[in-house]
């Protein structure tokens, strides 16, 4: 994880880069506003740890500027200023988190670990097999490079069958993550809708994808 720490206290930037250091980061840091918001804009962060009272440049100012230029890097503000109004006026100035001080260092690593979680689950993830991709953001489908309409149970279908990378996937299993049944309604729910599916990603190709495997359910692959 890539840290830009903007500081000015050198006693707190050597303790918190130290700290950071050993623990696994990487750290970089500014100790004024305006030093620090061209680090900030200029590189790749995972995360900014940015004091409120600092020279050239404050803080607050520094976020509210990195966010009008559309800059959405996770934020923690610093401060010895703790109370509600305080904290408040930082989050409104686009900080993701605020951490008063003194703080735990094992706080501030946990709140850290949060930013990345979340990090992790922003991030668009591409599922492909052969031609076909599935943006997970977007909920985009293409086979082929053209646009492929499907509606939201399709959907769900096609990135349950995605998501096995290949193995078979039983009707019950299917059931359960595209209609949250845990028992089997009896229908042909599900056969209905991978032939609706089957219909709409493989009827104009020479290579279909989804495979029916007798007596255990589905899967999505390139036929051996």
């Amino acid at each position: 994880m890539r840290l830009l720490i903007i500081e000015d206290e050198r006693k707190t930037l050597a303790l918190l880069g130290g700290n950071l250091t050993e623990q696994g980061f990487e750290v970089v840091c500014a100790q004024d506003g305006e030093s620090g918001l061209a680090e900030a804009l200029s590189g790749q962060w995972d995360a900014l740890l940015v004091d409120i009272m600092l020279p050239k440049l404050d803080g607050l100012s520094l976020v509210r500027q990195l966010r009008a230029k559309e800059n959405v890097t996770p934020v923690i503000m610093l401060s010895a200023r703790g109370e509600v109004e305080q904290r408040i006026e930082g989050l409104d100035a686009g900080a993701d988190d605020y951490l008063p001080k003194p703080f735990a260092m094992s706080e501030l690593l946990a709140r850290l670990r949060s930013i990345a979680r979340r990090s992790i689950q922003a991030k668009p993830v591409a599922l492909t097999v052969a031609d076909l991709s599935f943006d997970t953001f977007s909920r985009e489908v293409r086979r082929a490079g053209k646009r492929v309409e499907l509606s939201s149970r399709e959907n769900l279908l096609l990135e349950c069958l995605l998501r096995a990378e290949g193995r078979v996937v039983s009707r019950r299993d299917i059931l359960s993550a595209v209609w949250e049944y845990d028992f089997d309604p009896g229908t042909n729910l599900v056969d209905v809708y991978v032939r609706r599916l089957r219909d709409k990603l493989d009827r104009d190709h020479a290579v279909p994808l989804i495979q029916t495997v007798r007596g255990l359910g589905y899967a999505l692959r390139v036929q051996p």
